[in-house]
């Protein structure tokens, strides 16, 4: 399924839009394409842990989403059934930006990756890399 990149923009910042948590959180869709998709969120303390890092959970939280969005464009809804997470280092930024593709797209399953990157005094750096796999939910169309 071919998705031009204004609509699939447009379809992820749509369901962006309506997820409580991904507002809660900040979370705003930057790109989207056939099979991609990158987001950002800007650094706030009541994200933090205990040391001022952004937390764990939020690394994952963004990885997901990322390649939930990513999925989305090539198979329509989506929801995790396994993705995993590696820490690189510190999440200390400004801004973080997760970047994913999608791997394998399938019937049943959607293979996706993202890396995180931590925006601070004007360069990227990594601090974490995920991989998911997806269910495709509903009729199959974004």
């Amino acid at each position: 399924m071919h998705e031009p990149a204004s609509d699939a923009l447009a379809l992820v910042r749509g369901i962006n839009a309506t997820a409580a948590f991904n507002r809660w959180c900040g979370i705003e869709v930057l790109a989207a394409g056939e099979g991609r998709a990158e987001i950002a969120l800007a650094w706030r303390e009541d994200l933090g842990q205990y040391a001022g890092f952004l937390h764990a959970g939020l690394v994952g939280a963004l990885i997901d989403t990322a390649c939930g969005f990513a999925a989305v464009t090539v198979v329509g809804r989506v929801l995790a059934s396994h993705f995993a997470v590696n820490c690189l280092r510190p999440a200390v930024g400004e801004r973080f930006i997760a970047r994913a593709r999608v791997v394998k797209p399938g019937r049943t399953q959607v293979f996706t990756a993202c890396e995180l990157f931590a925006l601070a005094d004007g360069s990227e750096k990594l601090v974490a890399t995920g991989e998911t796999l997806l269910t495709p939910v509903g009729d199959g169309r974004p």
